[in-house]
């Protein structure tokens, strides 16, 4: 009978479209005092298994996933480490969102009715979660992200043909850069997709080259994750209702409105006087999902204003798979085709 080099088991979910592969079982210890140093350790050691994970033929360049860690604090439920096509991310908005719902219903953490709340470990920090639950099921979960804020304002932004363009760099959990897509003479639609994403990737890169992008408190948050291209918000009393589309780490495409984005654009638009207190960001995604997000409190971080913002949305279990690796497998990493 064959013997597997690897045996990595998974379940399988999506948060209001975008996936999420996350591993239960078959990782070797990941050592580390703190999630980013757990992280790091990921990165440096075990980066083949996120590639045999992420990429084709087991998943496919828009696959996204978590890695379960014993948590890092006395009080922790659990730790996540969150994989992409490309590395690992600092935080994710919906990925909380969905091991919240498969930690809760799978019975990995046992559900009550009503509100279950759940401190996760994340490398950005503690988020903590909260899931109503009915007869075993989880009807919705929100989360109170880490500190959110604007960090650059104002940006001019070169682009081949067509010049100057105004963006913010927010940081929400990552950093991202924002801009109206109407600059780029697009729009938030999936008939313009590739563009987006041209455009996304080449405002990423340079920013990146333009400035030195690093969190003034963790030294382990740096760089820019991804390019949110958005539509005006619309007043619509209790709520404003926006539209984006998140490019992030190699040319990838969040199917969901992104949730360490919504905490940046919850942040941005405080920051600006557009977004009050008292209202709900209806927030749509590039294939009208949602997630909604507010203000729940107010901070500051050395010494800027800041928010902790608070996220909600859904998320469906789809799967339990055993992802294995044969020892004479051609493709023990997987492979990427470009604009796939």
């Amino acid at each position: 009978m064959i013997q597997f080099q690897n045996v990595i088991t998974c379940i399988d979910a999506h948060t209001v479209g975008e996936p999420l592969r996350i591993v239960t079982s078959g990782f070797p210890p990941i050592p580390g005092n703190t999630i980013l140093e757990k992280r790091a350790y990921v990165v440096e050691h075990l980066d083949h298994l996120r590639k045999l994970l992420m990429l084709e033929p087991r998943g496919h360049s828009g696959m996204y996933g978590c890695i379960l860690t014993k948590p890092v604090t006395e009080d922790g439920d659990f730790g996540v480490l969150f994989t992409h096509n490309e590395g690992l991310s600092t935080m994710c908005g919906h990925g909380i969102i969905g091991v919240s719902k498969v930690a809760l219903e799978t019975g990995m953490v046992v559900p009550q009715d009503g509100p279950n709340v759940l401190r996760i470990d994340s490398p950005a920090g503690r988020v903590t979660s909260t899931s109503l639950c009915e007869g075993g099921r989880v009807k919705r979960v929100s989360f109170l992200n880490v500190p959110s804020f604007v960090h650059l304002e104002g940006l001019r932004v070169p682009v081949e043909g067509i010049g100057e363009v105004t963006a913010d760099v927010v940081y929400g959990g990552a950093f991202y850069v924002f801009l109206d897509a109407a600059q780029l003479g697009l729009d938030v639609v999936p008939e313009q997709v590739e563009a987006l994403v041209r455009r996304g990737m080449e405002i990423k890169h340079k920013v990146m080259e333009m400035r030195s992008i690093e969190h003034p408190l963790e030294k382990g948050l740096h760089g820019i994750y991804g390019t949110i291209l958005t539509t005006p918000p619309q007043d619509r009393g209790d709520r404003l209702v926006s539209r984006n589309i998140c490019v992030f780490a190699d040319a990838e495409v969040d199917r969901s409105p992104c949730g360490t984005g919504t905490s940046a654009r919850v942040a941005q638009l405080f920051a600006r006087g557009v977004l009050r207190k008292d209202q709900i960001l209806e927030n749509h995604s590039i294939i009208d999902t949602v997630f909604q997000g507010r203000v729940a409190e107010e901070t500051v971080v050395a010494g800027r204003p800041a928010v902790i913002p608070e996220i909600s949305g859904t998320a469906h279990i789809m799967g339990f798979n055993q992802i294995v690796l044969d020892p004479e497998d051609p493709l023990p990493e997987g492979f990427r085709i470009l604009g796939s």
